[in-house]
């Protein structure tokens, strides 16, 4: 997962708050200043004396000449490299990002931001906000936490739904209040994840829940953020679930719980670029999934023939990972 630190040297208190309230996943502080952090709240600190330590966990290095490319190569194989000054855009870093990975850059503004992140179509690790306004920070750690990624969504086809018998399923609840045409991806195969929209839409049966996904049975694969996927029985508080809406845009959420009930399922199969894909969910008019202009549309009107969104991945997964090799699910 892409992360985002925020650079408060020399220290200033108001930087270092604004990174903490924003939900920067680092603050790089002086040395000696650790205990003035934790007084705000958690976070990693890098520094001297920090949980990530200069020089022995992270280093700076300048791009110059083409022996400074070759040197951040080397110590990106065991360091967290911190490109800064110089011109990093774009060539130097496109060199660097085709052999390896752990490389950080120093940004001041958004855009420097989203081009860091979009490099190559991979883009750095991580950035490094060097900024003196604290509303900029708040700002730009704000919009790149929510502009990850984008997800290439796909139409498939609706060829059977099928009631099913009674199973655990299972509600995703977020710290994350979603609206119309967001959700997360789940199936029953981990290369096939259809998007399950979010309790945000009215109905006459209970009151809107924007903060949850009816999600599916217990061993239905769910995606996280960073790309990862986990099985919905062993989703936890504090574990982050990627949001996606209908256009494939995508933000991390921090889960609240996951609850795990007993309800009567139904089972969807589709077909997507002629391969057959499928999902179980509960069986109950309030279950939705999304169509391509972000409707919502309820398990109870689906038809035979109807097209909703839904993510394919080619290659397999091992414990959630990624890897190049083929799986079959049926």
């Amino acid at each position: 997962m892409k992360e985002i630190w925020v650079k408060a040297i020399p220290w200033r208190k108001e930087i270092a708050s604004a990174a903490v309230e924003s939900g920067a996943d680092a603050l790089w502080i002086p040395a000696g200043m650790g205990s003035e952090v934790k007084k705000m709240g958690i976070i990693a600190t890098v520094a001297e004396d920090g949980d990530l330590m200069l020089g022995r966990d992270v280093v700076e290095k300048e791009i110059r000449e083409k022996k400074d490319e070759e040197e951040i190569l080397a110590l990106s194989l065991s360091k967290k490299v911190v490109v800064k000054d110089g011109d990093w855009k774009i060539i130097p870093l496109e060199n660097l990002l085709s052999r390896t990975n752990n490389l950080f850059v120093e940004i001041e503004d958004l855009q420097e931001g989203r081009t860091a992140f979009g490099i190559l179509e991979k883009g750095v690790d991580g950035i490094v906000i060097n900024q003196s306004n604290p509303e900029a920070v708040r700002h730009i750690v704000y919009s790149l936490k929510r502009e990850t990624e984008k997800i290439e969504l796909s139409l498939a086809r609706i060829k059977r739904i099928n009631p099913l018998g009674l199973g655990d399923r299972v509600c995703v609840d977020t710290c994350s209040s979603m609206t119309t045409g967001e959700g997360m991806l789940v199936g029953n195969s981990s290369q096939a994840l259809f998007l399950v929209h979010s309790e945000s839409v009215e109905n006459p049966f209970v009151n809107p829940r924007p903060f949850r996904v009816n999600a599916g049975p217990v061993h239905a694969y769910i995606r996280l953020a960073g790309g990862q996927t986990k099985y919905l029985s062993e989703v936890r508080s504090g574990d982050q679930v990627l949001i996606v809406n209908f256009e494939g845009k995508n933000y991390p959420a921090l889960v609240g719980r996951a609850k795990v009930e007993r309800r009567p399922l139904v089972l969807l199969e589709a077909e997507e670029d002629g391969q057959g894909i499928s999902v179980i969910l509960q069986n109950a008019e309030t279950i939705r999934l999304t169509q391509s202009n972000g409707k919502a549309v309820s398990l109870v009107d689906l038809k035979e023939g109807n097209e909703i969104l839904v993510y394919r991945e080619g290659a397999g997964r091992h414990s959630g990972i990624r890897i190049d090799e083929t799986i079959i699910e049926r």
